[in-house]
């Protein structure tokens, strides 16, 4: 029998601040932006092979199911939605210049910088906060 004072061999090793936990909740929030953007992607392609609309239907459904299991998992709102709205648009602007060779200019190169600029802002913000509110406890 394993002694009180020291943990059960097979007892699951956690960090105490929770990295692996939140590194955990980013890879679902890109997941999410990874379907989302098939799915987007798909919808163009769709217009000239309506079969796609089935990816359509099912990558829009998963963007919002793993959206939701980030929440569930504790990102904040503003967090969450601010980068998976923006990535899925930078994303998209992208691939589709690569996959259905649409324009990108530098106006539109320096537009999607601003974007993950945001995007990173938020989200040391959010980290900030989150600092002030567990040291205030």
């Amino acid at each position: 029998m394993p002694s009180p004072d020291r943990p059960r061999p097979d007892a699951r090793v956690r960090d105490d601040d929770g990295r692996g936990a939140r590194a955990r909740t980013w890879l679902l929030l890109l997941a999410a932006v990874v379907s989302e953007v098939t799915a987007s992607l798909s919808l163009k392609a769709a217009l000239d092979a309506p079969a796609f609309y089935a990816v359509v239907a099912v990558g829009y459904v998963g963007a919002f199911a793993l959206l939701a299991v980030v929440l569930a998992r504790g990102m904040a709102l503003g967090v969450a939605y601010g980068a998976w709205g923006a990535l899925g648009v930078a994303s998209t602007a992208l691939l589709s210049a690569a996959v259905f060779d649409e324009p990108l200019t530098p106006v539109m190169g320096a537009g999607l910088a601003l974007i993950v600029a945001g995007v990173l802002t938020i989200e040391l913000g959010s980290q900030a906060a989150r600092r002030r509110t567990e040291t205030a406890r």
